[in-house]
């Protein structure tokens, strides 16, 4: 076992949706490290998929405990945070995993009820696991939260602006979380996975070879990377699929003042030169941000 994989050894993680897909290339890959990890996943249509995973964990030499709430169930998430402490008296991250993408139309034919059933789940119910969890990670030395977004949820995307509105939703919140935990040493970060899941399939299937390349478990060493003790990150978004990773980052182009007349006409001619976003800043927090373009 290499030096880090030691240091994580006896950790508690939980994981949401981690009976397929993502979740659970990751439940598997933390527990070859020997991370013990809750597997929640909700039973649906006789299948136990948070059953069948803890099996191959524990099959495989590793400790793993079922949760089959749905994340959205009343009582859910302080049940998840219980079933930790129960078994390990200690809960050191959480995993936000499980999402819908809800139905595939323009918002135009979407109707408010679809955004609201989407943010339940893919916001709301990770609102109440953190609200529950938070205050056993934080006694955690080494607490960490990771928030599974996507790239809709940095750029959008045509047909699921619900599922996009609450992904963005995510990363900004989790931003924000990484600057209010920074003195309780917790780190808080996101990764927007690319991968061969039920949500994906139908894309990523029109293309075998694509598919297989895109496997969950090329995800979950950033994953596991972003989860362990010694990862110093925080408030930071990394992109990851293939076994490619990257670092995603808001940015703002440089800064131009408008003269007190004529500002519409200057900005028409101005306009093209300030779009090209030469010279990008990221920025931690909105008011490093703000501070920035008083001063530019």
């Amino acid at each position: 076992m290499s030096e880090t994989a030691a240091s994580d050894a006896g950790r508690v993680v939980l994981i949401t949706g981690a009976g397929k897909g993502i979740g659970r290339a990751l439940a598997e890959h933390l527990a070859r490290r020997g991370v013990r990890v809750i597997v929640n996943n909700r039973s649906r249509d006789g299948a136990d998929s948070a059953g069948d995973a803890v099996a191959a964990i524990r099959a495989a030499g590793g400790e793993a405990i079922a949760d089959r709430h749905d994340v959205r169930e009343s009582g859910a998430a302080e049940a998840m945070a219980q079933a930790a402490l129960g078994a390990w008296g200690r809960l050191d991250a959480v995993v936000l995993n499980a999402g819908v993408s809800g139905p595939a139309d323009r918002f135009a034919a979407t109707p408010e009820s679809v955004f609201r059933d989407v943010l339940e789940t893919n916001f709301f119910a990770n609102l109440a696991i953190t609200q529950a969890a938070l205050p056993h990670v934080a006694k955690s030395p080494a607490g960490r939260l990771l928030f599974v977004s996507s790239s809709a949820g940095l750029y959008g995307v045509f047909g699921r602006s619900a599922y996009a509105a609450s992904k963005g939703a995510l990363v900004a919140w989790a931003l924000s979380l990484a600057h209010e935990l920074k003195r309780d040493k917790v780190g808080v970060n996101v990764i927007a996975p690319y991968a061969t899941t039920q949500m994906t399939q139908d894309a990523m299937n029109v293309d075998a070879a694509l598919a297989a390349q895109m496997a969950p478990e090329r995800v979950a060493p950033v994953a596991s990377w972003l989860l362990s003790a010694a990862c110093a990150a925080s408030g930071q978004i990394w992109v990851a699929g293939g076994g490619k990773l990257r670092r995603a980052r808001m940015m703002e182009g440089r800064a131009a003042a408008m003269p007190d007349t004529g500002a519409d006409e200057w900005l028409a001619a101005h306009a093209p030169e300030l779009e090209d976003m030469r010279e990008p800043r990221g920025f931690v927090g909105a008011e490093e941000a703000f501070a920035d373009f008083l001063k530019r």
